[in-house]
């Protein structure tokens, strides 16, 4: 199994990357992006484990590691690998 792991700023926190995303775009004409948030991707790769185990390793990672729940969520995918 593969875990797809995505995580972004909460709603109401400053990000300065994702205004400087924005503002670039703005300039280059695609003027109709409203906002841009920047966030992380990571991949984990969980072979042999059934979807049940893969989903609750992948969790357990984000809420003891990968995420500062201060200012940042996640949702993730869990699929099978090649």
């Amino acid at each position: 199994m593969i875990a797809h792991v995505y995580i972004t700023p909460k709603e109401g926190i400053l990000d300065p990357q994702g205004e400087t995303v924005g503002q670039a775009l703005r300039n280059l004409g695609i003027d109709k992006v409203a906002a841009v948030r920047v966030g992380k991707y990571i991949e984990i790769d969980l072979p042999g484990m059934a979807r049940a185990g893969a989903e609750k390793v992948t969790r357990e990672a984000c809420e003891r590691l990968l995420v500062n729940p201060n200012i940042e969520s996640y949702t993730f995918e869990v699929v099978k690998g090649d």
